[in-house]
C-alpha cells in the first residue's frame, strides 16, 4: 500500500513543530529580552570556546614545557649528586638546588615507591610531568601534586636510596591561567552592560509606539508622542500617524454623514407622526404610531452602532453609582434586579458609552428573563460587570454569532420582541474600544451570562 505523501510530510514536520513549541515555551516573549539573548548568547559561546581552546592548547602546552624543564633539572641534579665524590659535594649540590632552582633534595631509605594515583584535578599536571620525567631519567619515579598545597614532590628510586625532590608547583604548572579568564569575564561584563544600555535605547521607541497604538485603540489622546529611534522605527511611527489621521477623518466623515441622515429621516418620521395625529383615532392609527415608534427605535440603534463611543474622552467615573442608576432604570419596568459590587468605585472610562454597553446587556437580560443578577467587580486593574438571567439562553455554538450586526436568533430569542439586533454588537464594540471585551457563557440561573471586562 502506497503511503500518502501529505501524511508522510505531515509526520516529518511534526518533530519540527514540537521543537518550535518547546522554544516558544522556554524563550522569552519580549523583544528587549530576545534582543539581549541574540547579543549575549553568541558572546558567551565565543568566550566559552576561547576558554576551552586556551585550557586545551595554551595551558597544556605551557605546562608541558615547564614539566620538561623540571625533568631536565632533576636529571642534572641526579647525575651530579650520584657522581659526587663525597658528602661535602653532595651538600653543596643540595644547597645550590635549593637556592637557584627552588628545589629541596632529601635522601630517603630505599623503600618501594607509592602507587601512582591519577586524580582528575591534577591529571594534566601529573601526566605531563610524568611523561617528561620518563624521557629524562631511566629510573623509577613517583609524582605527587596534591599532598602538600602548591608543592610538587618527585621521588626517584635507586638501588641504595630514594631521592625526594620538592619544589613549588609554579615551576611545572601554568599558574597564571586565571588572569586570562578574569580578563574575559571583565570584558564580557563590559560588553553586556554596553549592549543593555544600547538595546534599551533602541527598544524604548518601539515600546512607546506600542503604547501609543494601544491608547489609540482605547480612544485616548497621545499628545507627547513623536518619531524617534532608528530609521525603521521612525518610518513605523510616521505610518502610525498617517493611520491615526485616516481613522480620525473617516470617523469625522461618518459622523457628519450620519448626522445628515438622522436629520432627514427624523424629519420624515415627524411628518408621519403629525399626519397620523390628524387622523381619527382607531386601531389603524395605533398600529401606525407603533410602527413609527419602532422605526425611531431602530434608527436610534443604527445611529448608536455607527457612532460608537467616538468623541467622548475617558474620565474618572463612579462605577458603583453607574450600576445603581442602570438597575434602578430596569426596576421601573417591574423587575427587581439584584446588584452586588466589590472593589473601589472609581474607574477611568467613557461613562456614557460604558453605560450604553451595560444598559444593552441588562436590557437584553430583562427582555428574556424574569430574574436578573448584576455584579460589578474592580480588582487588579480591571473592571468587570457580570449580568446573569434565567431566560432561555443561547446555544454555546452561537455565542459568537450573536455579536454580528442585525443577527437575531429564532430559536432562543423571540422575534416578537422589539429591537434591531444591534444591542450586543454595540456593547462589544464599546468594550473593545476601551481595550476589553464581552464574553457569553451559561448562567448559574439557567439562562445567559454576559461578562464585560475593561482595563480600569
Amino acid at each position: 500500500m502506497t503511503a500518502d505523501p501529505l501524511v508522510a510530510s505531515g509526520r516529518a514536520r511534526a518533530p519540527a513543530r514540537r521543537r518550535r513549541g518547546l522554544l516558544r515555551v522556554f524563550l522569552p516573549t519580549g523583544l528587549y529580552t530576545r534582543s539581549l539573548l541574540i547579543v549575549i548568547l553568541p558572546m558567551l559561546l565565543l568566550q566559552a570556546i576561547l576558554a576551552i581552546v586556551f585550557m586545551e592548547r595554551h595551558w597544556q602546552q605551557t605546562t608541558e614545557r615547564l614539566s620538561r624543564t623540571v625533568a631536565r633539572d632533576i636529571a642534572a641534579l641526579i647525575t651530579l649528586r650520584r657522581n659526587a665524590p663525597d658528602a661535602a659535594v653532595r651538600s653543596l649540590i643540595d644547597r645550590t638546588a635549593q637556592k637557584d632552582l627552588q628545589t629541596s633534595i632529601e635522601a630517603l631509605p630505599p623503600d618501594p615507591l607509592p602507587v601512582q594515583d591519577k586524580s582528575p584535578l591534577f591529571f594534566i599536571l601529573e601526566d605531563a610531568l610524568s611523561g617528561a620525567l620518563r624521557e629524562a631519567i631511566p629510573y623509577p619515579f613517583w609524582v605527587d601534586a596534591r599532598s602538600v598545597r602548591r608543592q610538587i614532590e618527585i621521588r626517584v628510586r635507586f638501588d641504595d636510596e630514594v631521592l625526594s625532590f620538592r619544589m613549588p608547583m609554579s615551576r611545572a604548572y601554568a599558574s597564571n591561567w586565571h588572569i586570562f579568564l578574569v580578563w574575559m569575564m571583565v570584558a564580557s561584563l563590559i560588553l553586556i552592560v554596553v549592549s543593555i544600555l544600547f538595546l534599551r535605547n533602541q527598544i524604548r521607541p518601539i515600546q512607546h509606539l506600542a503604547r501609543a497604538a494601544e491608547d489609540l485603540g482605547r480612544g485616548r489622546e497621545v499628545p507627547d508622542f513623536r518619531p524617534r529611534g532608528a530609521k525603521e522605527v521612525r518610518q513605523a511611527t510616521m505610518a502610525f500617524f498617517a493611520m491615526r489621521d485616516r481613522i480620525a477623518r473617516q470617523i469625522e466623515q461618518r459622523t457628519a454623514m450620519l448626522a445628515g441622515v438622522s436629520h432627514d429621516l427624523k424629519t420624515v418620521l415627524t411628518r408621519l407622526r403629525l399626519q397620523t395625529a390628524l387622523l381619527p383615532e382607531g386601531p389603524e392609527t395605533d398600529d401606525m404610531n407603533a410602527d413609527i415608534a419602532e422605526m425611531e427605535r431602530m434608527l436610534e440603534g443604527y445611529l448608536a452602532f455607527a457612532r460608537g463611543d467616538a468623541g467622548e474622552p475617558p474620565r474618572e467615573t463612579d462605577a458603583q453609582d453607574l450600576l445603581r442608576e442602570i438597575v434602578a432604570g430596569i426596576a421601573r419596568t417591574g423587575l427587581k434586579p439584584e446588584l452586588a459590587y466589590r472593589g473601589p468605585s472609581v474607574i477611568t472610562a467613557r461613562p456614557d458609552a460604558l453605560k450604553r454597553a451595560i444598559v444593552n446587556l441588562v436590557t437584553n437580560a430583562a427582555r428574556f428573563g424574569k430574574t436578573i443578577r448584576v455584579e460589578g467587580r474592580h480588582e487588579n486593574g480591571r473592571f468587570t460587570v457580570t449580568v446573569d438571567d434565567d431566560g432561555p439562553g443561547i446555544p454555546a455554538e452561537k455565542h459568537e454569532d450573536v455579536f454580528r450586526p442585525f443577527l437575531r436568533l429564532d430559536a432562543s430569542r423571540n422575534l416578537d420582541h422589539p429591537g434591531s439586533g444591534l444591542g450586543l454588537t454595540i456593547a462589544r464594540d464599546i468594550a473593545r474600544g476601551h481595550g476589553g471585551d464581552i464574553e457569553l457563557s451559561k448562567s448559574p440561573l439557567g439562562g445567559l451570562r454576559a461578562v464585560l471586562h475593561i482595563p480600569a
